[in-house]
């Protein structure tokens, strides 16, 4: 989340191998006052044909996929995605092609400011407008059913890694104190979302990062490893009345440590609505793509210290770790929004 990838890795793009019978589709969002957003978006299709490889390159898989396939017919659950600080819509494509084989509509965006292909320092600074972009992509996919088919409005849930985590959070009631946040890092100056205060605005928000962002559209989230988590208000946390699955990295670090991000959560959030797992061998970036063969050496050779994405904790391969994460992730996201998914799409071989 908190390592700003540089113009290398602007071209490295992500994993596994998708199904037959998922659509892909890409859209650009221009709207008066409003800033652009790129969407990327996976639906159930009944198409059949030749698919091609997206995203694929040296250093990470990409997905298989029917581009423009005409949507399945029939309301289908949706699920929207948020990367990390600087990360792309590619980042979660893994849990992207695995839920739309399960039936779901899934949907992630670049977010302008704190995306690999736009770190602009002033979009950066503009915080509060992740929540908004994630409301906005919802907004346009329901109105919009010829893009991805049509979303049953009461089975829509969020789904962020890293940053992404934070954001969705945000959908779900929790609500962020900038003041209590900057408090806070003086007694975790070593924390990686810590260094990233006046980068992201937060030491200049005034109340736009403490408005209610919480959205009664979105029935579940899942947060992936997430930061920033201790300025969330004690009092937001403890009435989140929405399930919330909690994922963190067995194998972190000491500038994001579970205990202080994802644990913090786990003190407020009602246990009756909460799960917490931790994901055994998984780094903060194995929540990432899978990369290829040879990918660490490419990319140390490139911009020495960024092949950390593709490191994992432990004995246990990114691909292995990702089948554990499907499996938890679709069974939670299942029950949550009592759906039953697809025959033969709970949850498939992920790199064939």
């Amino acid at each position: 989340m908190f390592r700003a990838l540089s113009c290398f890795l602007f071209f490295i793009l992500f994993s596994v191998a998708s199904h037959a019978n998922t659509g892909f589709r890409q859209l650009h969002i221009n709207e008066a006052n409003s800033r652009d957003l790129n969407i990327a978006m996976w639906y159930p299709t009944a198409e059949t044909g030749s698919q091609e490889k997206v995203g694929d390159n040296m250093a990470f898989y990409g997905t298989s996929a029917l581009r423009d396939a005409a949507p399945e017919a029939g309301e289908h659950p949706l699920l929207l995605l948020s990367h990390g600080y600087g990360g792309n819509w590619r980042n979660l494509n893994w849990l992207a092609t695995e839920m739309a084989a399960q039936g779901y509509i899934v949907a992630a965006v670049d977010h302008p400011g704190t995306t690999t292909f736009n770190l602009h320092p002033q979009d950066a600074k503009e915080l509060w407008r992740r929540p908004q972009d994630l409301q906005r992509v919802m907004v346009k996919i329901i109105s919009t059913p010829s893009l991805a088919g049509k979303v049953d409005a009461q089975r829509i849930a969020a789904a962020g890694h890293s940053l992404g985590g934070w954001t969705v959070l945000q959908l779900a009631g929790a609500r962020f104190d900038p003041a209590r946040f900057q408090n806070d890092c003086r007694a975790h100056t070593w924390l990686s979302a810590c260094k990233l205060i006046h980068t992201l605005g937060i030491d200049n928000a005034a109340g736009r990062l403490a408005a209610n962002d919480s959205d009664p559209a979105i029935k579940a989230v899942v947060s992936l490893d997430l930061g920033l988590a201790r300025g969330f208000t004690p009092e937001s946390l403890s009435q989140i009345a929405v399930p919330v699955l909690i994922m963190t990295a067995q194998a972190d670090s000491d500038e994001l440590p579970a205990r202080l991000e994802s644990g913090y959560l786990t003190e407020y959030i009602p246990a009756a609505v909460r799960q917490l797992v931790s994901v055994e061998g998984a780094t903060h970036f194995s929540f990432m793509q899978q990369c290829k063969p040879g990918a660490m050496a490419l990319i140390a050779e490139k911009e020495p210290g960024e092949e950390i994405v593709c490191q994992d904790g432990g004995t246990r391969s990114r691909a292995a770790i990702h089948h554990q994460l499907v499996r938890d992730i679709s069974v939670f996201l299942n029950q949550a929004l009592d759906f039953q998914p697809q025959s033969g799409g709970n949850p498939s071989g992920l790199y064939r």
